[in-house]
């Protein structure tokens, strides 16, 4: 048991999971599967942590590497921790998935993984830019990267630099004396508040290599980390799921159940696209093109169902809940948020276009 939780012997929260048994909080038609017994500290933890980035940070240091790496035959495990802390807490499940990735990242390129939490930093926004220069073993990092989640509280990243014209990924200590962070004071986010985001300025940074130039795009594990977001965007919208379900208890009429099947069948198809998913990559189906198109289709299908979920409870349950109730305007608030990393029409262009491409070079001429 990690070190951060060792000893505890505070009484389970209510619906924390017994080891071996499904989650008895988390609804149903939503679930991803069984977890394990170590996630049960876990869980414990995220009712208490609230927005606390400190407390988010110390649970991602603890249970990353508890993780099971996807496409090593416990995939959907992954994912249904990953779920479920999102049930309980968004803030938390933010901070894991982003250090169990950076971790997973590591693994795939056979990259000793230190201590530490770790980022993923690899959005574009020009004019600015990151580039890489100078021989191997010396290599170093001038300029600025957009879009840095935590990078003032994070102590190491992986961060995609520019090598000539082609984008290259390089793990670098956020520690170092030649590393920036910008103050948050742009940052004005209603949802995920204390997970900052921030631009980071590399003056002559020293960095390593991970894999090969373009490695970080073209290998199987970025579609399966994206499938591992849209894992957190659906255990998101199970907690709301609850919430819903909790208010139509105590209503009447076929409206109530409108709102509550709608929701039901929305997460029942999205849960099921997540565990087809999760065997298919375990599977060693969901490589190249095929994991590429089934990682759009997934996250497609996920931030469907969240959006409708949001949407769905916002109507039932009115605007009373978003300004009294703390806990359900903040997961709504930070769900809104955390689903727009799906880049929507974007993204779905891209699905399009890949099919249509598939579909052309199955037809015979």
């Amino acid at each position: 048991m990690p070190a951060e939780v060792k000893g505890d012997r505070r009484p389970a929260a209510a619906g924390a999971v017994r080891p071996g048994a499904p989650d008895p909080g988390l609804p149903e038609s939503g679930a991803l599967g069984r977890l394990p017994g170590w996630a049960r500290p876990l869980l414990d933890a995220c009712e208490e942590a609230g927005e606390d980035i400190e407390a988010a940070l110390r649970l991602a240091r603890a249970y990353g590497r508890l993780l099971p790496q996807p496409g090593g035959g416990q995939t959907a495990i992954r994912w249904a921790v990953l779920a479920v802390v999102a049930q309980r807490n968004l803030t938390v499940a933010r901070v894991l998935e982003a250090h169990s990735d950076a971790l997973a990242i590591l693994a795939e390129s056979g990259s000793a993984v230190p201590d530490g939490t770790w980022g993923v930093f690899a959005a574009e926004a020009p004019p600015q830019r990151l580039e890489a220069s100078g021989p191997v073993g010396q290599v170093v990092l001038t300029g600025v990267k957009p879009w840095c989640s935590l990078a003032g509280q994070l102590d190491a990243g992986l961060v995609t630099a520019l090598v000539g014209e082609d984008r290259r990924l390089f793990r670098v200590s956020l520690r170092h004396p030649s590393v920036t962070v910008d103050p948050p004071g742009g940052w004005v986010a209603r949802g995920l508040r204390t997970v900052t985001s921030v631009a980071v300025r590399f003056d002559a940074t020293p960095a390593e290599p991970v894999g090969a130039p373009g490695w970080y795009l073209t290998r199987p594990g970025f579609a399966w980390g994206g499938m591992g977001v849209a894992a957190c965007w659906q255990g998101g919208a199970c907690g709301l799921q609850a919430t819903l379900l909790r208010a139509s208890q105590r209503r009447t009429g076929e409206l109530a159940g409108l709102h509550v099947g709608i929701v039901d069948a929305a997460l029942h198809a999205s849960a099921a696209v997540l565990r087809e998913a999760a065997a298919l990559i375990d599977a060693g189906r969901a490589q190249g093109p095929a994991g590429d198109v089934l990682g759009l289709r997934v996250r497609a299908v996920v931030a469907d169902a969240a959006e409708r979920t949001l949407r769905q409870v916002g109507h039932a349950l009115g605007p009373a809940p978003l300004a009294f109730d703390e806990d359900h305007a903040r997961r709504v608030a930070d769900l809104e948020l955390y689903v727009r990393q799906h880049h929507a029409e974007r993204d779905l262009a891209r699905l399009g276009s890949a099919v249509v491409s598939e579909q052309q070079r199955r037809t015979p001429a």
